[in-house]
């Protein structure tokens, strides 16, 4: 071998020895892509949860909530009813927007006072029997079919992995569910909690519900049906921003490693939480009116005719607008949202854990 040969085939070795680090380096890089994929993959792809664990899990975590929050459900209902409005709203409100928002806090203690003094603690949770009636089975099915929904979407048609569209159509599905079958539910609720004659009208559920179906028929336990399922755009679009929330949180987690402490896991828990408040929040804000709407409609007729004074969705609109102004249409709003986005954190937070444990 001639002396030109050895001194390439030196050179050519040279040349391996130090391009062998960076193919290595490649090697391990394009590992770590791939696990780096599937650990977001796995994050926004939550490995699939058997549905009876959601039905379990949505009811805890609705009677948890529910119940913690009663109090605020009966300001929030008694300032959506003209029964109650004119009573309770006879300060001129501000147009300063800060200025109004201090005016309707104010405005929630003062019912919430007014209710305990006048009418004593038992009326702050009055009508929670028929509300964890329909809370437990409300949630229960609501997480039960969205959970379902969201799978057989996602195993059939998108090829198993999760879509903004999927979670659009499992909470219009879960929506319209809940809505039909807990109705009655809600309509003795809310006539319960409309009672001011401390219990004489209506001694219990059961003789709320007799006298309803005596008085007015079977058919009128479903007014206030149509506002409900408008109420589902609301359900639906807490589970979007919800879900797409999660995700971002998740994927978060993914960055930081395997090597998590206790107190990292709790504020992963505490951020899935927190985003279910902000969602509902957010969809609250957008899809308030058809509260109102829908507590007018399930109030009692009137004593005067005997017949209900709002008697449709479009017609309670337009009347409600008409006679008290568009300002109406948010009527115990403040308290709803100082019920509902903790009864948010609450009920998903308690929902997650219920799920974990089942798991």
């Amino acid at each position: 071998m001639t002396r030109g040969n050895l001194n390439r085939i030196e050179v050519l070795e040279k040349d391996v020895e130090h391009s062998y680090h960076f193919l290595t380096s490649d090697e391990k890089s394009s590992t770590l892509r791939e696990v780096e994929d599937v650990n977001y993959k796995s994050a926004s792809q939550p490995a699939q949860v058997k549905s009876w664990v959601h039905f379990v899990a949505g009811g805890v975590g609705g009677m948890t909530g529910a119940i913690l929050t009663c109090p605020l459900d009966v300001v929030k209902t008694r300032l959506q009813s003209d029964a109650y409005t004119k009573m309770y709203n006879r300060s001129p409100k501000s147009s300063n927007i800060i200025i109004k928002a201090a005016q309707h806090f104010q405005e929630t203690g003062s019912v919430l006072k007014n209710i305990y003094t006048s009418e004593g603690s038992r009326a702050l949770f009055r009508g929670l029997g028929p509300n964890l009636v329909g809370v437990i089975p409300a949630r229960s099915i609501n997480f039960f079919t969205y959970g379902l929904s969201k799978d057989f979407l996602s195993n059939n048609f998108n090829n198993g992995t999760e879509a903004t569209w999927v979670h659009l159509l499992a909470g219009i599905n879960a929506g319209f569910v809940t809505s039909t079958a807990t109705n009655p539910i809600w309509l003795i609720k809310t006539r319960l909690q409309l009672d001011k004659t401390k219990g004489k009208h209506y001694k219990n559920s059961w003789d709320c519900f007799s006298h309803i179906v005596k008085t007015e028929g079977v058919t009128s336990l479903y007014r206030g049906l149509t506002a409900s399922y408008l109420g589902g755009i609301e359900s639906t679009l807490q589970w979007v921003l919800y879900e797409q929330m999660k995700t971002i949180i998740n994927q978060r987690a993914v960055k930081q490693g395997s090597d998590k402490t206790t107190k990292d896991h709790i504020m992963e828990w505490s951020a899935r939480s927190g985003a279910a408040g902000a969602a509902k929040f957010v969809a609250s804000l957008i899809t308030y009116p058809h509260e109102v709407v829908r507590t007018r409609l399930r109030q009692a007729p009137l004593e005067s005719t005997g017949k209900p004074k709002y008697t449709g969705l479009i017609q309670t609109f337009k009347l409600v607008v008409k006679e008290e102004g568009m300002a109406s249409m948010y009527g115990g709003l403040t308290p709803h949202l100082l019920r509902t986005v903790p009864n948010s954190i609450i009920m998903f937070g308690t929902w997650e854990i219920v799920v974990r444990l089942l798991s």
